[in-house]
């Protein structure tokens, strides 16, 4: 459960401290997921949309939001007609993500209080010049 004074309104602090800072700072998450669909089905012009761009609001709005470091989300896809041979290649993709969740990079999401966002809330006009959507939200 994230919780008020844990997760944000860390130290006393209200909400100042939020979107990359708070009580979560330092850790690490990882979402491992499953689609019923291919991959092509959540591809930059796939019919379900960009898998990165649905999660956000999990990535995003819930992890980052209290300051975890949000690695790549893991995805197995058509789980929908996975046959035994598929879940042998699923348990071996995972058990390799699962060997390179220190070194790995996390999703270079910009800190709500560095600067790029002046009145907390909107992106400075020169950060990211005509980008919109998720990826504005990117360094």
């Amino acid at each position: 459960m994230f919780a008020y004074g844990l997760a944000y309104g860390y130290r006393g602090a209200g909400n100042r401290y939020r979107y990359g800072e708070g009580g979560l700072a330092g850790k690490r998450a990882l979402l491992s997921v499953t689609t019923g669909g291919p991959a092509d089905d959540y591809g930059p012009r796939g019919i379900n949309g960009q898998l990165d761009e649905l999660l956000f609001p999990i990535t995003h709005g819930t992890l980052f939001f209290p300051g975890m470091e949000v690695l790549p989300t893991y995805a197995v896809y058509g789980t929908g007609r996975i046959d035994a041979d598929g879940v042998e290649r699923a348990q071996a993709g995972l058990a390799a993500r699962m060997r390179t969740l220190f070194p790995d990079a996390p999703i270079p999401y910009r800190s709500q209080n560095g600067g790029d966002y002046p009145d907390r809330h909107v992106l400075a006009d020169d950060v990211a010049p005509g980008v919109t959507g998720v990826r504005a939200h990117l360094r």
